[in-house]
């Protein structure tokens, strides 16, 4: 939760409204005179679906982990040339 004065929310109100709505801030409180007079909150919170893990399990094909580094030389290369 931040804090701001009257002129400073009059100032960087789109900051504000930003960091609220992107949830870097839950809530920000607007003082004058140094009490808090109103607070500046998302309109709609945002529903965080939960994440099933192995969702993806049998839709790609597997691999061991040998397949997996054998084409690193070749990635080396198209990086970094032929040069080692």
């Amino acid at each position: 939760m931040t804090t701001v004065n009257m002129l400073e929310a009059k100032t960087k109100l789109s900051k504000l409204v930003q960091a609220v709505e992107s949830g870097a801030e839950t809530e920000v409180i607007i003082a004058r005179n140094g009490k808090p007079a109103a607070k500046l909150v998302p309109l709609h919170a945002e529903v965080r679906k939960k994440r099933e893990l192995g969702f993806l399990e049998g839709k790609y094909p597997s691999t061991t982990q040998e397949e997996f580094d054998s084409t690193n030389d070749e990635i080396y290369k198209m990086f970094f040339g032929d040069d080692e």
